[in-house]
């Protein structure tokens, strides 16, 4: 081979190298991006209940906390003893149900709310500035508005939801939720025809 061709060749062989190098930094260095990063931990459990199972946890949360809070205050304001009986039933039920799907949540990665939203708030709010019978009759119209939607939300979830331990927990609540419209039917009816602010007695 001729020294012209000699060179070119050599030439040729280290542009080829010098190329390789090149596209080997690329693929390893660090200017680069890399692949997407897979979704872990909380965020990928999440991302794993469908949107309807995800509002009813946060509902159902938020519900059962006004629970407790609202019958808390019953037990502290009512004058009816069976008002304030039916509030000491919301707290122990709904605390253990709250419990309940709160460990539900938290193992797929969602969080329930920490507070009350601004509706129960308000409900809230109406509430502690009422006293005596007009408290009590208030309190259980509410109770009755309350559980009519809740039983609705429960009973869907338990026949439709997508998520098979949303849909367990929802199914094995219902009925609890179901005894409670009753008792609050029958508690704001025994509040609608007592005389006065007198207590009236329990009848559960």
């Amino acid at each position: 081979m001729q020294p012209s061709k000699l060179c070119l060749a050599s030439l040729i062989g280290a542009t080829c190298a010098l190329i390789g190098l090149g596209a080997a930094a690329q693929t390893t260095g660090t200017g680069t991006a890399g692949p997407a990063t897979a979704p872990s931990g909380d965020s990928a459990k999440a991302a794993g209940l469908s949107s309807s199972d995800r509002e009813f946890v946060q509902k159902a949360a938020m519900g059962g906390m006004a629970e407790v809070e609202l019958g808390k205050l019953a037990k502290q304001t009512a004058t009816s003893d069976q008002v304030k009986n039916f509030g000491e039933h919301m707290v122990q039920d709904h605390s253990k149900a709250n419990d309940e799907l709160k460990a539900i949540a938290s193992a797929k990665g969602v969080q329930v709310p920490a507070e009350l939203g601004e509706k129960h708030k308000a409900a809230m709010q109406k509430l502690q500035k009422l006293s005596g019978g007009e408290f009590d009759r208030e309190y259980m119209k509410q109770m009755v508005a309350d559980h009519r939607q809740t039983v609705a939300d429960f009973k869907k979830q338990a026949e439709s939801g997508n998520d098979a331990d949303l849909k367990s927990f929802a199914a094995s609540t219902l009925p609890q939720l179901q005894e409670h419209l009753k008792m609050a039917q029958s508690t704001s009816e025994a509040t609608k025809t007592s005389k006065g602010d007198a207590g009236t007695k329990s009848t559960y």
